[in-house]
């Protein structure tokens, strides 16, 4: 898969050094937000978050989101989500252009949000590994 270092705007917005805000990015990528504004987006989701058992930790735009709340965001947006993985099913869909639907998506893989315009994956690393990795559900924007 090609890749195109993309931070999103991070720099751009005064933000330094490296963090865990892959949905952050993504979302700004994709849905062609500032940095900033996607970033207050995200942690205006996760107030509203609740603990559990296996949530032992918030989201938060900077070191981590929870797929639940991406959900949650990506909704808002008027995004939709197409599941590639189910119970049972076993690795389906790959981050690979020739699986993947062309136009921008965000595809949610193990720990990370990745952002694919037009088969090119933009991010701040090749988490592609190799086209191999696999795809749980992508985000995506019906054209208006």
């Amino acid at each position: 898969m090609e890749f195109n270092y993309n931070d999103g705007g991070r720099s751009e917005s005064g933000y330094k050094g490296e963090t865990g805000d892959c949905f952050v990015r993504a979302l700004a990528i994709v849905a062609e937000l500032p940095y900033k504004e996607a970033y207050d987006l995200a942690n205006e989701f996760a107030k509203d978050e609740k603990a559990s058992k296996r949530r032992k930790v918030k989201s938060n735009a900077r070191t981590g989101y929870h797929t639940v709340t991406a959900h949650k965001v990506f909704k808002h947006l008027g995004w939709k989500w197409t599941p590639t993985m189910f119970i049972g099913s076993g690795c389906t869909v790959h981050l690979n252009p020739d699986e993947l639907p062309s136009g921008r998506i965000v595809c949610n893989v193990t720990k990370h949000f990745a952002a694919v315009i037009d088969g090119v994956l933009n991010d701040t690393a090749d988490c592609s590994r190799e086209e191999t990795r696999c795809v749980y559900g992508y985000w995506w924007k019906e054209e208006e």
